[in-house]
């Protein structure tokens, strides 16, 4: 364990890895760097709080930023309740369920998302197009490579608990990084943000260096 650094800890975005941080360029001479990987629900009554806090038990250093992506975003926020944190910094997420765009929120009220049937995925890029709907058909084979959590217990749950995480006002110590171009959490909808033009919901592989700077240049 080194002291002197600073240890982000990050989370990725529903079912993906953490291997869709791999285009960070953060030195590695003032950060220390952990990936954290999607634990599988005990049930799918399990609470977003209970969860949390057991990815929270993963993080084993002082005072760390916690940085996530999408529902890694929500997730953080939720283990940053368990944690002294120093930073917490969001990436195409939410700070809010006042965030959330009307046709989320639609599906929500609903129930619509009970349709899918993920028991019955075979095909990830079905899943793809569910989860982030601005997958271009040309990047499938790309964003198959990141989307590794196939269990259907933690995808209803994870979808469940997106769709309904009842935040109502935003945390204290967020940073939001977020897409001029996001199409699941249109920019429009979100407030006190750090804008990243042409951004889109997946940013986080082809806006990396940009969304690198901003991280450094936070500290």
């Amino acid at each position: 364990m080194d002291n002197s650094k600073i240890h982000i800890y990050f989370v990725p975005g529903l079912a993906a890895s953490p291997k869709i941080f791999e285009y960070l360029q953060l030195s590695k001479d003032k950060f220390e760097l952990h990936y954290l990987e999607w634990l599988l629900p005990l049930s799918e009554k399990e609470s977003i709080e209970d969860y949390a806090k057991r990815m929270a038990d993963l993080v084993t250093d002082e005072n760390p930023v916690l940085v996530g992506v999408s529902f890694g975003g929500i997730m953080v926020q939720e283990m940053s309740k368990h944690l002294k944190t120093k930073k917490v910094i969001i990436i195409s997420s939410v700070k809010s369920l006042n965030e959330f765009p009307k046709r989320l929120k639609f599906i929500q009220k609903t129930k619509a998302y009970k349709l899918f049937p993920t028991k019955v995925i075979t095909n990830i890029e079905d899943f793809s197009t569910f989860a982030f709907g601005d997958f271009a058909e040309k990047r499938v084979k790309l964003y198959k490579e990141y989307l590794s959590v196939r269990d259907s217990n933690y995808l209803n749950w994870a979808i469940y608990n997106v769709l309904n995480w009842r935040q109502h006002k935003p945390s204290d110590n967020v940073i939001h990084i977020h897409g001029a171009d996001d199409h699941i959490f249109p920019i429009k909808h979100i407030k006190d943000c750090i804008t990243i033009e042409k951004g889109t919901h997946v940013m986080i592989l082809n806006k990396a260096k940009s969304i690198s700077k901003i991280i450094t240049d936070s500290f």
